[in-house]
């Protein structure tokens, strides 16, 4: 780089290497960002190819987390793991089962009646905006209107279709479901023997480093599932209670979705928000559609602000921003399913950013130029406990 004589005597680099120098930085950086892109493009491409053989994989894991705790337990009061897992995943599919015999039927036959209290509700609503105060134009309207009750009619064939249009990509529900049941017995029979068989073929750094990120990611996806179930569950009882309370018809089926409908964030719980008051508005009036509007957002004010933080740790949230684009990325990519399956995605993804970051801490010029050999976790920080956790991870 040549240097240039300034006023003051002193000399400084010429404008020209300067430029020179930022541009190679910015053509350096742009080409590391078309690789990555490019490895995001093959990998997206790769998942779409093999969704056959990855949904049933994300489903039994996500089923595997809720099922490990009673197998734990089984196997520590000195059943085989075998036995543990055979009775877990009956106990569950039972449990399953049954509540889909005691609901389904009351859904698909209340379905008709839903959907028309809803156009009809839609209706009303147009109604009051177009008198005052608000007094909005046929025109600004009708056609937003006109594309909801469209949709709403049309909600039994798109729910549906949307909930099995990732399953029906993989070929057959039946064969999907016998995946999951047999790929969820061996995670939660041999789970404990993946990550100590990862670490010894990975080798010493990578897989240590390996067997640190799988144990904060299951930490992390179990803990989510959990929670979700439990807060979706107290949103149903309570929104379902304060429905009978009031006489509301098809109680039963309103609280049902808004128990699925708190497994997919934020979304799910303004669409089932949103037809429980519909459905209040047409059958008991304005006054009882407010009463249920208030009682919604009691219940979802109790579950942000007192249920979440108490019953999932701080590391395990994610900004409400991440979350909305992240079900509505999977929702449009793999419909319903994607949209249940996109928050657990990035809670994932979160640890492993995280974990990336930790280390380029480690790593930054704060430290010492001895510890930038080797930044691989200790092998006494990575002893497991009886369950397959990392003991550290579990304390932080």
């Amino acid at each position: 780089m040549t240097e240039q004589a300034v006023p003051g005597g002193k000399s400084g680099p010429d404008r020209g290497d300067l430029i020179g120098v930022g541009g190679m930085w910015l053509a350096k950086w742009s080409l590391i960002l078309v690789s990555v892109a490019a490895g995001a493009w093959v990998l997206g491409w790769l998942v779409s190819a093999l969704w056959v053989v990855i949904l049933p994989a994300l489903l039994a894991i996500i089923v595997a987390t809720v099922l490990w705790p009673p197998t734990k337990w089984m196997m520590r009061i000195g059943s085989p793991p075998a036995l543990a897992a055979t009775l877990s995943l009956i106990v569950f599919f039972l449990v399953i089962g049954g509540i889909i015999t005691l609901i389904v039927p009351s859904v698909v036959d209340s379905a008709p009646e839903l959907v028309d209290k809803a156009s009809t509700g839609v209706s009303q609503v147009q109604d009051w905006l177009k008198g005052p105060p608000i007094n909005l134009q046929d025109d600004q309207i009708d056609n937003a209107v006109s594309a909801i009750t469209s949709r709403l009619q049309d909600s039994g064939t798109a729910i549906a279709s949307g909930v099995f249009s990732g399953v029906s990509a993989a070929g057959s529900i039946l064969v999907t479901l016998a995946l999951v049941l047999v790929l969820t017995f061996f995670f939660v029979k041999d789970g404990l023997k993946f990550i100590p068989w990862l670490h010894g073929f990975a080798g010493g750094r990578a897989g240590r480093h390996l067997a640190e990120i799988l144990a904060r990611m299951w930490a992390t996806l179990g803990g989510f599932i959990r929670t979700q179930a439990i807060v979706s569950l107290i949103d149903a009882f309570f929104i379902g209670l304060g429905l009978v309370i009031l006489g509301v018809p098809l109680a039963l089926v309103l609280a049902t979705i808004t128990f699925l409908g708190g497994f997919i964030p934020i979304v799910g719980a303004f669409v089932a928000g949103a037809l429980a008051v519909l459905v209040a508005l047409v059958a008991n009036g304005p006054t009882t559609a407010l009463i249920v509007l208030i009682i919604i957002l009691a219940v979802q004010q109790l579950e942000g602000n007192v249920l979440q933080p108490i019953l999932q740790s701080r590391s395990m949230n994610l900004h409400p921003a991440i979350v909305l684009l992240a079900v509505t990325g999977g929702g449009s990519v793999f419909g319903i399913i994607g949209a249940f399956l996109a928050v657990p995605a990035a809670a994932v993804a979160a640890v492993l950013i995280r974990y990336v970051s930790e280390q380029i801490d480690k790593r930054s010029v704060e430290a010492d130029q001895d510890e930038l050999e080797d930044q691989a976790p200790d092998p006494e920080e990575l002893v497991t406990d009886e369950d397959g956790n990392n003991k550290d991870a579990a304390k932080s």
